[in-house]
Formats: structure tokens, C-alpha cells, sequence
């Protein structure tokens, strides 16, 4: 699943269908369903040779297979909303779909794409649905191939299925692959009559309901020491669809735990909070998973806010029309369970949540910070999983994020904290201390030679304060302290020293002269202490080509300033204009 940037979201609360209306499901998926399905069947009628690969090479098209289950749902689905129950171009479209899958399988070009599996899946659930009107030719050639490509996932699910954990450093792949590989054998055993698979897959899944599921409801990619926050979405989707064939209590135990991490980090203009995340700086609105959320009522709630905030702006290039959210919406769709609703944390003025590892997150009135103090196990070498390095984030429902949390990799610069001293160089807290109190929040991180504490009181409506203080342990170091500051590229940037830019590629190296006590930019100013310098553009790492990024827009400014061998007192400012 592609990450969206959170300047991108930021810059786009007008994204929400309506302010005062309430979003209804699933009224909202048959509205967007709609929409891909006639940008699909547009699609096809212009380009009626295309290839997989053709199909695929513009943006929003990769996961093109996913298109299958859009008129699927359209065409089989009873209910008064879906304008679409029994129409027959439904049915057409979605056989040509598939007819198109059979013969680029054939010819080999179906399985050597990425996450194959996930179309699969896909294309198994529209069979399932359609199996009656295909007819007997056309089905047997679906389910010929649709048996080869799943049959490929039955050594890849047997070989771990024993190993200690169900995470990244034991199973070389990530939960959320192995998770699906279980559920899309488990419901092809059910479709095809193999009960060999549904033992299996059953036998993994319920493990990842009991067992590998952390206490505070999340599937951690690395370890349970931490969220991976957005791909826990993909592993909680198959464990809903675990939920749906086996009713097994202890997946409605999980999805009942998912259903609380999600709903708390969640910032409010339904991006996840990337604070707590250990893989992705960067994610969008995910519409994965949410018919697992609709078996509660909070959670029906929740799917709602989520599906209100989709930016779908009618364009497959937008991070909102992509062919995987379609997918995924249409596969909501068939298992979404109706009934009451209630309120979530978004709806409310304050709350916060703090979790059994020393993270938590709270809001009050427009501002949400959201705070981490989890240890890492260590430096991972696989790029896919950045160093848990960045421990405090600032939002504000009227500005976006103003202060990220995202970690990073082989970039110290970006770490809360960073010291060198004669024996080595550290960029992570060795140990942490944190308490939610309802006058102050307090994180506390400790490295080798000094440990720092961040304090943050009650905000204002329109200010929020945090004060950071350094105390020296012993002996010295080389130390910083790191802020990111979510600058948007092409918006003003002023100080208070007259410097008025707009933030372009050109390189900012500004200290006291230049910046003179605050930072003004989209919405908010920062007042800061003497001593601090800003850096722009800083362009953080990206883990899937495992290099820093080249897109300005995922840029973002360092505020630091080099810490003294002695006991420092920093204290920040920031006001909503």
C-alpha cells in the first residue's frame, strides 16, 4: 500500500465529504464504488489491448486485479442503496476481468508482480460471489488458475508455521504477508472443498489472535515492542476475515483489541499517528480492514470517520483512487455488519489513551500530541524497519501536523536526541519514563551521558507549551536535540528576524541572526529559544528504495540545536494564527 505524505493531508482538511453531515455507511462505499467502477470500465474501453504491465505502469493502476471484486460486489450485492444489484454490465465487466487475469497468467505475467497473492485473494472473492453466473467453461478456467496461484501459498504458510514468532527477524517476511497468505488459503478451502487449508490456515491465524497480537491490540512487524501502525491494518483484515468463516471468540477478542489501538492513534483527519510506527514515516487513509472494525459499535463509528476522510478526488493518481483502496472497499462492502454506533475518541473534545509500553497520545480540544518512549531492540539492518529514533509529535485540527514523530534511519540528524562520546555514537534512548497526568505530560529519555525530559501542561484552544530539560549524568558528549518540523514546500515561511520565504529546493541554514525567536509557516508560529538553528530541506529515508527521498514535498525542516555538557532548559511556544 502506497504511504501518503502527512504534508499532503495536512494541507487537505477540506477532504471530508461534508463537516456537519455525518458520513452513513455503507452508503459512502456504494458512492465510491461507483466512482471506480466507472473509471475502470472508462479505462478498458480506451486502452482494449492493454497489457498487465501497461495497465499497471500509471500511477493508481498497480494492483489492477483488485478491479475484479469492484463490479462483482456491484452486481451481487442486495441492498437499497446499490443501484448496481443485477446489473448485468456489472457482470460483464467482471467476467472480462477475469478472462483478462486467465490469459496474462498464462502467458506468465500474473505472478512475477509483487504481492501477487493480494489480487489473488481478490480475484478468488469474485469467484466466490459470481461462481453460479459464470458458466461452467469460464469457471473452470478461473478456478484452474486461481487453484496454481494459491497453491503457491501453501509451502510459503507450512514452512513457518512452527517458528517461535509470527514477526519479521524470524519469518524473513512480514506479519501482515503471512497473515495473508493464511487467510486467503482459508477462504479458498472453503470455496474449493479443501479442508487441508482451512486446518492450517486456522491453526495460524487463531496463533495470531492469541498469541501474537500484543496487549495493546496491534501486530508489531519487528517485534511486540512497538506498533508498525500502518500495516497493521493489512494484518487485522485478515484476521476479520478469519472472524467471518470460523467465528472463533478469540478473533473477535482481537478485532475487538485492533479496534481500540486504531481508534485512539488516529489523528483527526484520519491519518494513523506515525509517532508510534516503525516502518513508514509516511501513511494515508487506509480503507483496509474496516468491515472488522463494523463488528462493534464504536467501531462502526470509527469505519464511518475513516471512510469520510478518504480523499478520493476522482483522479487514480490521487493516493485516493488507487486500485488497492477500491479493493479494499469492495471487500468491506460484502462482510460489513450494519447496527448502532457510537462515539470515538475523535468525536470528543479531550481524551487520551496511554498504552502498557511507555507511549500515549492525547487530545484536548484542536491539539493532539502523541508521545513515544519505546526501546528498540536495536539497530535493525533491514531497511524496511526504521531505527525508533523521534519520540513526540504536535497536531492541530486546523493546521495539520506541526511536529512529526516519523522515525528515520541512518539519519541520526533526525533523532529527538544524539550523542557521540568517545566510545560510540547513539541516536535512540536507552531507557524511558513516562506518565500521563492531567496537568502536565511527562516523557523522560535516557542516554549514555545525560537523560532528557519533555513536559508538556494543558493547552489553550489557540497555544500549546512544552518545555524540554537536559540533566548531565557524567562525563560528556557530542549531543543534539532534534525537532521536525512539517514544512510544506511552495507555502511562506517567515521569522522574527524579517527573514519571508517560500520554501523552495534552495537550502536554509539559518541560526539566532536569521531566525530571531520564532518561526512563522501555514497557520502557526513556533516561538523558540536562543540557540536553535533551522535546516531546510530535509529529505528523510525512505525504506522502500532504501535511500533518502527525492520529492520535495516529503521534505521537512530540522530545528536543533547542540546541547552543553550542563544541566539546559528549553522551552517552546505554539500558537494557531
Amino acid at each position: 500500500m502506497p504511504a501518503m505524505s502527512l504534508q499532503f493531508f495536512a494541507a487537505s482538511a477540506q477532504t471530508k465529504v461534508s463537516e456537519n453531515t455525518p458520513i452513513q455507511l455503507p452508503a459512502r462505499y456504494f458512492e465510491l464504488l461507483e466512482s471506480g467502477v466507472a473509471i475502470v470500465e472508462k479505462r478498458l474501453e480506451t486502452d482494449p489491448t492493454a497489457s498487465l504491465v501497461s495497465l499497471e505502469s500509471q500511477p493508481g493502476w498497480t494492483h489492477f486485479p483488485n478491479a475484479i471484486l469492484i463490479p462483482a460486489v456491484l452486481y451481487s450485492k442486495s441492498h437499497a442503496l446499490n443501484k448496481h444489484f443485477g446489473d448485468q454490465r456489472m457482470l460483464e465487466l467482471a467476467k472480462k476481468i477475469g478472462d483478462f487475469l486467465v490469459k496474462e497468467q498464462e502467458q506468465g505475467n500474473y505472478s512475477k508482480r509483487g504481492d501477487s497473492d493480494w489480487d489473488t485473494y481478490m480475484w478468488l472473492e469474485a469467484y466466490r460471489i459470481l461462481e453460479p453466473k459464470l458458466g461452467e467453461e469460464r469457471k473452470q478456467r478461473w478456478k484452474k488458475v486461481l487453484l496454481e496461484e494459491l497453491q503457491l501459498l501453501e509451502p510459503k504458510l507450512l514452512k513457518r508455521i512452527n517458528y517461535p514468532w509470527y514477526n519479521a527477524p524470524f519469518i524473513i517476511t512480514s506479519p501482515n504477508h503471512y497473515s495473508i497468505y493464511a487467510s486467503a488459503l482459508l477462504v479458498a478451502g472453503h470455496v474449493f472443498h479443501k479442508p487441508e487449508w482451512i486446518e492450517m490456515s486456522t491453526k495460524v491465524l487463531h496463533r495470531f489472535c492469541v498469541k501474537e497480537q500484543a496487549a495493546d491490540g496491534y501486530w508489531g512487524e519487528h517485534s511486540q515492542a512497538g506498533p508498525t501502525t500502518g500495516y497493521d491494518f493489512l494484518t487485522l483484515t485478515q484476521i476479520a476475515l478469519y472472524w467471518e468463516y470460523s467465528k472463533d471468540p478469540a478473533a473477535l477478542a482481537a478485532l475487538r483489541r485492533s479496534t481500540d489501538f486504531h481508534k485512539y492513534f488516529t489523528y483527526p483527519d484520519g491519518t494513523p499517528v506515525e509517532t508510534i510506527n516503525d516502518r513508514n514515516r509516511f501513511w494515508g487513509i487506509s480503507m483496509w480492514g474496516q468491515f472488522g472494525f463494523s463488528n462493534f459499535a464504536d467501531g462502526r463509528r470509527y469505519a464511518a470517520f475513516l471512510a469520510s476522510h478518504f480523499p478520493y478526488n476522482g483522479d487514480l493518481s490521487s493516493y485516493g483512487g488507487n486500485m488497492q483502496s477500491f479493493g479494499r472497499i469492495a471487500q468491506n462492502v460484502l462482510y460489513y455488519h450494519e447496527g448502532k454506533t457510537a462515539l470515538i475518541p475523535q468525536d470528543k473534545p479531550n481524551y487520551a489513551h496511554a498504552m502498557k509500553i511507555p507511549a500515549g497520545i492525547r487530545k484536548t480540544g484542536p491539539w493532539v500530541t502523541t508521545y513515544s518512549g519505546i526501546i528498540a531492540p536495536g539497530v535493525s539492518q533491514n531497511n524496511f524497519f526504521l531505527d525508533r529514533q523521534a519520540n513526540f509529535s504536535v497536531f492541530n485540527e486546523h493546521t495539520g501536523l506541526i511536529i512529526s514523530g516519523a522515525n528515520s534511519k541512518r539519519q541520526p540528524e533526525l533523532a529527538t536526541f544524539t550523542e557521540i562520546t568517545p566510545t560510540g555514537s547513539i541516536h535512540m534512548p536507552v531507557s524511558s519514563y513516562f506518565n500521563m497526568a492531567e496537568t502536565a505530560d511527562t516523557l523522560a529519555l535516557a542516554y549514555n551521558v545525560f537523560f532528557a525530559t519533555l513536559s508538556v501542561p494543558k493547552p489553550s484552544a489557540d497555544q500549546l507549551k512544552f518545555t524540554i530539560n537536559t540533566t548531565y549524568k557524567l562525563d560528556s558528549a557530542v549531543s543534539f536535540m532534534n525537532i521536525q518540523l512539517m514544512l510544506i514546500a511552495g507555502k511562506k515561511l517567515e521569522t522574527a528576524a524579517g527573514r519571508k520565504i517560500i520554501l523552495r529546493d534552495e537550502i536554509i541554514d539559518w541560526g539566532d541572526a536569521e531566525l530571531g525567536g520564532w518561526i512563522k509557516h501555514n497557520g502557526w508560529t513556533l516561538m523558540i529559544p536562543t540557540g536553535m538553528h533551522l535546516s531546510w530541506p530535509v529529505l528523510p529515508f525512505d525504506p522502500y528504495k532504501n535511500r533518502p527521498e527525492k520529492e520535495l514535498s516529503r521534505a521537512i525542516g530540522r530545528l536543533y540545536v547542540p546541547l552543553k555538557n550542563e544541566d539546559q532548559k528549553f522551552e517552546f511556544d505554539i500558537k494557531v494564527n
